[in-house]
């Protein structure tokens, strides 16, 4: 009996080394297989845009955003880039458009794109702007001015005035659309905290008005004060006579003649046709728009440049107007940097600008919202 048990033991004991061999090259098996399968997965060719940009989140977010992206990536590369280090937000720039799937995750992880600065100067069209961007990024003028016109909501006024920091090496497609996409962003932000809410065609329409506002006035302190000559002709349903709403597209820093104004058939002509033009004439700045939407109380109705100071003083009649306008003849432009005396009015429009107008309350626009329309 008791050799018998013994053979019994070694017998399970032989079958127990069998089990633990057979588990041990099973796993190395699979292990084996599974890196085969992953060896030939990150070999296989894949395309990418030089730059891509990259969202702020965890790594299976990043994944969902890049297979929406049209990028095709699934459990295995979110394996690998774990193991490999993690994804930073922002512009990547993966440096070629055909590789791998292993070089492209490591430019994921490690690569950064050189940025470069470039701004869109409050007034400047986005005919000028887009030359500018075309010969700072060296991209084709042509396809910036296509997209352009094939995705932007009006001709002007689709790009906020400011300074953005861009992705060297981006394409003309991309850079369009972050550029729009960025202003509808701000656009929206900036109009739900007003209003309560975004509705597009009426905010573009307080972006036409800004405009106007940003080609006339001589400064920030101005604005509310050309808003409120602007909001009183359009009330009195008078035409708005502005020579800056005829610097639109490759106008932009035009002198406007008199033969411009007979001549010029668009709706930004404002001497032929009342109300506003049916689209913005430039780029405007967050000033401007606050100004076009809290416009100072006031009656005037007139404004013109004063050749010593650059400044513009502001009527409520035509008489006084035509005497300001007198007032100019034989005056040589010299502007300096003297600002004339401070008037009631010019503290009123410096307090509408320090006002934080997200405290404002929302039903006491409304009002001026709609009405222009």
């Amino acid at each position: 009996m008791p050799e018998n048990r013994i053979e019994n033991n070694n017998i399970i004991n032989k079958n127990k080394k069998r089990s633990r061999a057979f588990i041990a090259f099973s796993i190395i098996e699979s292990i084996l297989i599974f890196s085969i399968v992953l060896l030939y997965y990150l070999t296989l060719p894949m395309t990418s845009s030089k730059i891509l940009f990259i969202p702020k989140g965890s790594t299976n977010n990043i994944i969902n955003y890049l297979n929406k992206s049209g990028y095709e990536m699934n459990i295995l590369d979110e394996v690998v880039i774990k193991a490999t280090g993690f994804i930073q937000s922002g512009w990547i720039d993966i440096g070629e458009t055909n590789l791998t799937k292993m070089d492209f995750i490591i430019r994921l992880v490690n690569s950064k794109a050189a940025m470069k600065n470039i701004t869109l100067v409050p007034g400047e069209t986005y005919y000028v702007f887009l030359k500018k961007l075309a010969k700072e990024f060296e991209l084709n003028e042509e396809k910036l001015y296509k997209v352009y016109s094939e995705f932007a909501y009006k001709l002007d006024g689709n790009i906020l005035a400011d300074t953005y920091s861009l992705p060297i090496g981006m394409n003309e497609d991309y850079i369009i659309l972050y550029l729009l996409s960025q202003t509808d962003k701000k656009y929206e932000e900036f109009s739900t905290k007003i209003f309560g809410s975004y509705d597009k065609k009426k905010w573009y329409n307080y972006i036409t008005l800004a405009s106007i506002i940003q080609k006339e006035a001589a400064t920030i302190n101005e604005m509310p004060i050309v808003a409120s000559v602007i909001h009183n002709r359009l009330k009195k349903n008078m035409a708005l006579q502005m020579d800056g709403t005829l610097n639109y597209g490759k106008y932009s820093n035009t002198v406007i003649t008199a033969d411009r104004i007979r001549n010029d058939e668009s709706s930004y002509n404002t001497y032929k046709y009342k109300g506003l033009p049916k689209d913005p004439i430039c780029a405007v700045s967050l000033d401007s728009i606050k100004a076009g939407i809290f416009p100072v109380k006031s009656d005037y109705l007139y404004f013109v440049r004063d050749n010593k100071t650059g400044l513009h003083k502001f009527s409520n009649s035509y008489e006084t107007h035509q005497a300001n306008i007198n007032s100019n003849v034989g005056v040589e432009k010299t502007y300096t940097k003297v600002k004339e005396e401070e008037t009631q009015i010019d503290t009123q429009a410096e307090d509408i600008m320090k006002t934080d107008i997200t405290k404002q309350k929302a039903s006491s626009i409304k009002d001026l919202f709609n009405s222009i329309n």
